[in-house]
């Protein structure tokens, strides 16, 4: 597979830029989901030591990926404790 991927490259110069561009972009897509399957309050791994950890999350803890002019330090809970 390689061997092929090697000798279409060494052929087809104008490959390059587009195995690079399309590995990156793949690359960036899996970081992504790795971060939203890992860091994401939606998602429990731990059914039994921690069932809904969207409770117990605070609200100075950022999990948005990006914010746009919200400091979360300085936010107050508005909701009841379960």
């Amino acid at each position: 597979m390689l061997a092929v991927l090697r000798k279409q490259l060494k052929s087809h110069p104008a490959l390059i830029p587009l195995l690079f561009f399309i590995s990156g972009g793949t690359a960036m897509s899996m970081m992504y989901l790795a971060r939203l399957a890992l860091r994401n309050p939606d998602v429990c791994w731990d059914r039994k030591n921690n069932p809904e950890p969207w409770n117990k999350m605070a609200p100075t803890d950022q999990y948005k990926f990006y914010a746009v002019n919200v400091d979360y330090s300085k936010l107050k809970k508005n909701g009841p404790d379960f």
